[in-house]
């Protein structure tokens, strides 16, 4: 068994934790004792993660919906048909036929980011955060 020290995928606010590995599995994970954001704690969802990592239904590979069935896709083709699809639904409906959603696992630059694309590239101010009260 060995640790790799990696950040948590949880949340944006950048957990150090070591997740255990035997055999080619993630086993474990446990807090980086020295990392500044966590300082030797980890949430629930941290101390778990391996269970999430591991789950038999986690998704491993795009899907898109071709003929109303979902079928697997390489990173490239699913990314040109999502800009083929909101360019199109931009193009034909305009910007506030789309919605964008933000997620709390990203960082404060990456949804950022996201709102920024919203706004220039489709053309939309429909953006919200999970996180909003």
């Amino acid at each position: 068994m060995y640790d790799v020290l990696t950040t948590c995928v949880y949340c944006g606010c950048g957990c150090g934790l070591y997740l255990h590995v035997e055999d080619g599995q993630v086993c474990g994970s446990q807090p980086s004792r020295h990392h500044p954001v966590s300082r030797d704690n980890l949430c629930v969802k941290g101390w778990h993660i391996h269970e999430s990592i591991n789950h038999p239904d986690r998704l491993t590979t795009p899907l898109i919906r071709k003929n109303g069935v979902l079928t697997p896709a390489t990173w490239e083709e699913t990314l040109d048909f999502t800009a083929q699809e909101l360019g199109r639904i931009r193009d034909q409906h305009g910007g506030k036929a789309i919605g964008v959603l933000a997620s709390a696992k990203c960082t404060n630059e990456e949804n950022y980011l996201l709102q920024k694309f919203a706004r220039t590239a489709l053309n939309t101010n429909n953006v919200d955060h999970c996180a909003r009260l």
